[in-house]
């Protein structure tokens, strides 16, 4: 990486990679591959949401021994550990500095706009001309907060994933954790163990094991081709892409983090948040229904493993076939709850992410604010993205699945470059 003179530097490239975090660093690998002029812009520091935006105790939900990005992979001795956030700033601060990536740090990206050549990418630093850019910002800059939460008491302290960092934040008292995705329960878990009692309201979500037969869930998703499914060959792609994040923890225990763990802890559970009205908030009555789904879907995938698996000849090396108790909901759910009474002093929102594009003056956006693109291709020539969920497999948002995703695009990438008159050396005034 360069100096704070050379990050300064403006000019003209053939590609400008917004975000040098995991996403846009396996881009820039592959580009170089390619012989590809390009830059890569990072408003922080490498790994920059990694480092500012996690809570304190988040681990990655694969183990060790799956982290790799392309011409790097996990070296230490711990390959079925779950890395830290220290440890994943560290593994991507390296390869960024092995693969001698043109990173500019400290570099803001304020305005993408179309140019007669391509793109004018603005920043705090001056200005690049380019003939692609990528957007490899990644999925998970706003934290999506129901609209309900405006209307909460302002007594009631809320907070997003992105704001919390660990218990001691907190005020004394109860917690509603809105969302039962892995997010969801991984901080409703810890923030139970720190004493708060804790209500956990539970929506659609995804209930895996941690371990099965043996070995870690990741390894049979991988193995078995669940995580190499292609966003071509899904049947409703919008909704593949809005499915919820495994229920999973990275612990060293490799222990199992449902909603049944939860409860005998403590927790209660109540149906996803529906209204609020009068001082109370209210909850659906379908928390029976959704954890039922959840059970069959963990159930008819762990039958789908086991089949693959007997074919495949591993049934000698891994232990016999499973399964697990149904998930234990309350015979009379509490169906409203009082934000008055004193009993709940913060709402944790895990109720997902969104990307943020408020800065990309090109048409294609749809109504939601959603970058309308084809597997990472863009509605708009020499618009690529990278880092979302099943940008084009269902492991695209995991570390490991960057891989892929950029070989592929880079070689798209490069197709449409090819195709284009060859570019004006000129540099740009600094």
């Amino acid at each position: 990486m360069g100096t704070r003179a050379e990050e300064s530097r403006t000019g003209i490239v053939d590609v400008v990679v917004i975000g040098a975090g995991h996403s846009g660093l396996a881009m820039s690998h592959c580009l170089a591959a390619q012989g590809i002029e390009h830059v890569v812009l990072e408003r922080g520091q490498v790994a920059n949401s990694w480092r500012r935006e996690r809570w304190d105790s988040l681990r990655l939900l694969t183990p060790n021994w799956l982290t790799r990005l392309p011409g790097f992979a996990y070296s230490g001795d711990d390959p079925d550990g779950y890395m830290s956030m220290d440890e994943v700033v560290t593994f991507i601060a390296a390869y960024a500095r092995a693969t001698k990536a043109p990173v500019r740090t400290e570099t803001t990206v304020t305005s993408v706009e179309p140019h007669a050549e391509g793109y004018s990418v603005t920043t705090n630093r001056g200005s690049w001309r380019c003939r692609a850019v990528v957007l490899a910002s990644g999925g998970f800059n706003k934290a999506t907060v129901p609209a309900i939460g405006a209307s909460l008491p302002a007594h009631i302290t809320q907070l997003t994933p992105l704001q919390y960092r660990n218990p001691k934040q907190l005020e004394p008292g109860g917690v509603l954790v809105v969302g039962a995705s892995s997010t969801g329960l991984q901080l409703a878990d810890e923030i139970q163990r720190a004493g708060h009692p804790v209500t956990l309201a539970v929506g659609e979500h995804v209930r895996l094991p941690r371990v099965y037969r043996g070995r870690d869930i990741q390894w049979w998703m991988l193995s078995a081709g669940v995580l190499d499914a292609r966003f071509d060959a899904v049947d409703d792609l919008g909704r593949a892409r809005g499915v919820a994040s495994p229920q999973l923890i990275g612990s060293r225990e490799r222990q199992i983090m449902d909603l049944n763990a939860l409860t005998s802890g403590g927790a209660r559970l109540v149906g996803r948040v529906a209204g609020f009205r009068d001082g109370t908030l209210q909850f659906s009555g379908s928390l029976r229904n959704v954890c039922a789904l959840a059970d069959l879907k963990m159930e008819r995938l762990l039958a789908a493993l086991d089949d693959w698996a007997d074919p495949e000849g591993h049934g000698a090396s891994i232990d016999p076939p499973e399964r697990f108790a149904p998930t234990i909901v309350p015979e009379k759910p509490c169906l409203g709850l009082s934000l008055n009474s004193g009993e709940i002093r913060t709402v944790l929102w895990a109720t997902g992410f969104q990307p943020d594009y408020s800065w990309l003056h090109v048409p294609v956006l749809d109504r939601k604010g959603m970058l309308r693109h084809e597997g990472g291709v863009a509605a708009a020539s020499g618009l690529y993205v990278m880092g979302l969920p099943f940008l084009r497999r269902r492991k695209s948002s995991f570390l490991h699945g960057a891989e892929d995703d950029a070989r592929e695009l880079s070689e798209h990438l490069m197709n449409y470059l090819a195709a284009l008159p060859a570019r004006r050396a000129t540099r740009v005034a600094s």
